[in-house]
């Protein structure tokens, strides 16, 4: 039976005073928030402070705060908000580690991600090291094939019929990666045409931007395989048979040891965001925080039902083409292309909220974005917290074009309360995120003002460290006053180019980049173009943007179809050491 421990401090006068509620893993989080709320609607208490006991507390959906309960405080003592389910009972076959997949909550479950004992386990693929990818050979728009070398197929292939049903493509893309589902494959000679799924295969090849590169850019685009039985060959990887409900993993050497002594714990994600705050522009959420929780163990489904072909840092398209003739834009170049997008989940999801609060808190093993504060958010702080393992972005905050926007129009809302302002993000440290999609960064900052990105560390990431703002687009719109100060990026663009420690977009009036360190960029081989990588990058659009004292290894910067306005100061190796030192987390 589960229990809430309730203890009821008062504090000063009646009208004033406090109240404590103890939990434990195997009380309900969700009812001790209803207690508070029923506690402040009856009077018995206005701040309200719920403290979590040390262990894991599973959820079978998301826990829900709306504005009835402002002005709460959840803590935690080694406390774990998980959205994952153990697989007990493997057995053994050859090589393989087999459990049969329980359903959850009632349904059958499938999932992205698996994890055990704390390390993640790679969904299996035809290269263990990425270095050795296969390359496109011929990109056919006009009837939506892919042509790629039969060496990559054969395992699959056996004459002409495919033995693997649902298999993936995860193509590399010049700054973005597409997760594309197989529909066919058909050989030719020593080559092999490959279909896909619907509605990525229209997306995929009716999108202009970003695009695959083909053999005759004398750099063709890599892709891995994955999602199937044929390609469990190394120690870590995993498969999921949907139909059978069975889980396959070979596991590696030092895990054999722990099986045997009975300390292996594997984990499947089986939600999506754990945590939602709901408000109204009207009404929103206000004055709620989190203190020294680990939040983990998350899934985001829609490239196994949809694919997923991103436009940038993640959002994906929802439908996109290439425009004959180009677009007239007054005030800005010539458009080429139209283009909806759509957003991942995350693992904590925030709307129309003021004052949410997150301090010392953990986001890990998740397989969407970590941090989301999505619309209408103001005046929130995110300090002290750390953000690993995660599959897309880690912090994320404000519009990046709402679903009828398209993307390329500037986004000026009549009803300012929309925007995400005077939100904070300092002293956290981003290492291992975007781990899955490829253009994700650590710090996604979009249609925002007033923000202000300050003292992280970040590092070992795919792509881009922060980016700041969003549209193409050189017009005037809601953002300004945004400030990036004194991070400390390096060991960024682990997997793709294209990219900077900081990299910005739009008209950004009163907007600060200072003193931040970038450095140390990685050398993948198969990037597009192993030049187009940046320390600083501000791109289209950017306008009205001081940038000045970051100190950089060279002044490899770029200026890309820039606005008016922006000012450049004292930024490259001849920046003080002071500066220097100062960058990043300060403990």
């Amino acid at each position: 039976m589960k229990q809430i421990f309730l203890l009821v401090a008062l504090l000063g006068s009646l009208n004033a005073h406090a109240a404590d509620i103890y939990i434990t893993p195997d009380s309900s989080l969700a009812d001790a928030v209803r207690k508070t709320r029923e506690m402040r609607r009856l009077g018995q208490a206005q701040e309200v402070t719920i403290h979590l006991s040390e262990g894991t507390y599973l959820l079978y959906e998301p826990l829900r705060l709306r504005p009835e309960d402002s002005g709460l405080t959840i803590e935690g003592n080694s406390a774990i908000i998980s959205g994952g389910m153990e697989i007990k009972n493997w057995k053994r076959q050859g090589k393989l580690l087999v459990a049969d997949v329980p359903d959850f909550n009632g349904r059958p479950i499938d999932f992205r991600q698996l994890w055990v004992n704390g390390q993640k386990a790679i969904r299996a693929r035809d290269v263990s090291d990425f270095e050795q990818m296969h390359r496109i050979r011929t990109y056919d728009k006009k009837n939506h094939v892919l042509w790629i070398p039969k060496t990559a197929v054969e395992k699959f292939v056996n004459g002409k019929s495919v033995n693997s049903k649902y298999l993936e493509m995860v193509l590399h893309e010049m700054w973005c990666t597409s997760n594309l589902r197989i529909k066919a494959l058909s050989v030719h000679g020593d080559s092999v045409a490959v279909t896909f799924h619907d509605p990525e295969a229209k997306l995929q090849f009716e999108h202009p931007w970003p695009s695959p590169m083909t053999p005759n850019t004398g750099h063709p685009s890599p892709f891995y395989l994955t999602n199937a039985k044929e390609l469990l060959d190394e120690p870590g990887e995993w498969y999921h048979d949907i139909r059978e409900h069975k889980l396959y993993y070979m596991p590696r050497i030092n895990e054999k040891l722990e099986m045997r002594n009975e300390k292996w714990v594997a984990t499947v994600p089986v939600l999506e965001t754990l945590v939602e705050f709901i408000g109204t522009a009207e009404r929103p959420v206000r004055d709620i925080t989190i203190k020294g929780i680990t939040f983990s163990h998350t899934t985001w489904m829609r490239p196994s039902e949809k694919g997923h072909v991103p436009l940038q840092a993640g959002m994906y398209l929802t439908e996109a083409y290439k425009l004959r003739p180009q677009i007239d834009r007054p005030n800005n170049h010539k458009l080429d292309n139209q283009g909806w997008l759509g957003r991942a989940d995350a693992a904590i999801e925030v709307r129309y909220a003021e004052d949410i609060n997150f301090d010392g808190c953990r986001f890990e093993h998740l397989g969407g974005s970590g941090l989301d504060y999505v619309i209408g958010c103001r005046r929130g702080t995110t300090t002290r917290c750390t953000f690993t393992d995660i599959a897309m972005n880690g912090y994320v905050c404000g519009s990046f074009s709402p679903e009828g926007l398209e993307t390329h129009l500037p986004y000026a809302p009549t009803d300012f309360r929309e925007v995400c302002t005077n939100q904070e993000v300092s002293n956290c440290e981003f290492y291992n995120v975007t781990n899955e999609d490829w253009g994700c960064v650590a710090v996604c900052a979009g249609y925002v003002n007033g923000i202000n990105i300050e003292h992280n560390t970040i590092h070992d990431v795919s792509y881009t460290g922060i980016s700041l703002g969003w549209g193409w687009n050189r017009d005037l719109v809601c953002m300004k006053d945004n400030k990036v100060h004194a991070n400390l990026i390096y060991n960024y663009a682990q997997h793709m180019y294209d990219c900077a420690g900081i990299y910005t977009l739009g008209n950004q009036p009163g907007t600060i980049i200072s003193e931040n360190v970038v450095r140390d960029i990685a050398k993948p081989s198969y990037v597009h173009d192993p030049n187009h990588w940046f320390y600083l990058y501000t791109d289209e659009g950017s306008s009205n943007i001081t940038l000045r004292d970051n100190w950089t290894p060279a002044e490899k910067f770029l200026k890309n179809a820039n606005g008016p306005g922006n000012t450049w100061e004292n930024n490259g190796p001849q920046v003080s050491d002071d500066i220097k030192r100062r960058a990043g987390v300060q403990r």
